[in-house]
């Protein structure tokens, strides 16, 4: 039995890392738990400390002064910016990949290059620098078509096009008008794949992989999949279609080839894999590669998990995979993205947040924080576009559905919008 006691700095301030830190606070190998920076929901489980997340120099300083044995990324920003390999300069473990390895989610370009040469199913596309051959490029293709932002975009780089002029525009929005900053200068314009999409789990080290699950994100803004793409309005898990036996496939064609091709390049990638699938007609197709826990996915998935977490993150950190088996629980989950007015455009900010205390006290609810902050009152406020994530559990998607809706309608604040609607497709 591993014995050793933790000291672990959390990196990040969503609802993924509120639902990181409750997971990591349940071990019993947790000795301190420290979350950069936090907000007011994963003050509940360890100390939040002032430090931005892609502030990597005062991540590492703080890790020293604190003793950290663990860095836990939550978000991607701080692993394309370069946080392994500077845990690896001050001897700090990191529970998550490289630089030059992080390049499989900073650069959509980069995730074609691989799937090409690893054999991964995927759409037909390409990259451009150049809006006038981009937009040729859209005419020889027709629509629907997939514009992305080749960087960095938290989750809104990717415009599904119904029509040649909404192509056109998102073209033209990324690459002249800047809409996504420096990850729009390039795009990677994209084949329309159609089937349900899915989100698979993986702890990898070097060629090896081990399935953690799956679960199925609900991306645009209104019901019945309408509206522009967000960083996600809501998950369930275990998603419909895709059981055990499906998932361990996927295993064997969308990241084992993957991890395969990125050791053969140098670059061998340790940590947590996130692959975006589009289920198809002729089978499972890679949308994207993210190297980290997902959002809203973690909130639904972790919510199921029944096995610690924390040694297994060491492991990945160590550059071995855990052998001890992860373990979920048999219920559903649901998670439901309460987001605040103007999201995912421009988000209103301050108003004042009712009622979460009376959702977490509902049976098998968990609220998870992402936009708060607490104003000087000692109010919880909202201060970003997505706020809360209201979590269920339930012996049913439709037990844990209702769980979850009770849980949205215990909360207020003005403006708040939400889904309706989520987990209607596992039904």
């Amino acid at each position: 039995m591993w014995e050793k006691k933790m000291r672990v700095l959390l990196v990040g301030s969503g609802g993924r890392e509120h639902a990181l830190a409750a997971t990591l606070a349940r071990s019993p190998h947790l000795t301190a738990l420290f979350i950069a920076p936090g907000n007011p929901g994963t003050a509940e489980h360890g100390v939040n400390v002032a430090i931005g997340a892609e502030d990597v120099p005062a991540l590492i300083t703080f890790a020293k002064e604190q003793a950290i044995d663990l860095i836990v990324p939550g978000p991607e920003a701080p692993l394309v910016a370069g946080l392994a390999d500077a845990c690896a300069q001050a001897h700090i473990a990191c529970a998550g990949p490289t630089q030059a390895a992080a390049r499989l989610e900073g650069s959509k370009s980069f995730t074609k290059e691989i799937c090409y040469a690893a054999g991964i199913p995927t759409a037909r596309g390409e990259r451009f620098t150049n809006v006038e051959d981009a937009i040729t490029y859209l005419h020889e293709c027709g629509a629907p078509i997939v514009v992305k932002a080749d960087g960095l975009a938290a989750g809104k780089g990717v415009v599904v096009a119904q029509t040649l002029a909404e192509a056109e525009d998102a073209v033209r929005d990324m690459m002249t008008q800047g809409s996504m900053g420096d990850a729009g200068k390039s795009v990677v314009i994209e084949d329309c794949l159609v089937g349900e999409e899915v989100s698979l789990f993986a702890f990898c080290s070097g060629e090896s992989a081990v399935l953690i699950g799956a679960a199925q994100d609900h991306k645009r803004i209104g019901d019945g999949d309408t509206g522009p793409n967000t960083g996600g309005m809501g998950a369930v898990s275990p998603p419909r279609g895709f059981d055990r036996a499906a998932q361990e496939e996927a295993l064997n064609t969308m990241v084992r080839p993957m991890l395969r091709e990125m050791a053969h390049r140098g670059t061998p990638f340790r940590g947590i894999i996130f692959a975006g699938l589009m289920l198809t007609d002729t089978g499972p197709q890679l949308i994207e590669y993210n190297v980290r826990f997902g959002d809203p996915e973690a909130q639904a998935l972790l919510l199921r998990l029944t096995s610690d977490l924390l040694p297994a993150l060491k492991a990945l950190a160590e550059g071995t995979l855990d052998t001890a088996p992860i373990t979920f629980s048999d219920q559903a989950s649901i998670s439901v993205v309460m987001a605040a007015q103007g999201y995912p455009a421009k988000p209103i900010t301050g108003a004042v947040i009712n009622g979460i205390a009376d959702a977490n006290a509902m049976p098998d609810v968990t609220v998870f924080q992402a936009g708060t902050k607490q104003n000087a009152q000692g109010q919880i406020v909202v201060s970003g576009g997505r706020v809360l994530a209201v979590c269920a559990l339930g012996n049913t998607v439709k037990d844990a559905q209702d769980k979850a809706y009770a849980g949205v309608k215990a909360i207020t604040w003005d403006g708040a919008q939400y889904r309706k609607d989520i987990g209607a497709r596992a039904l």
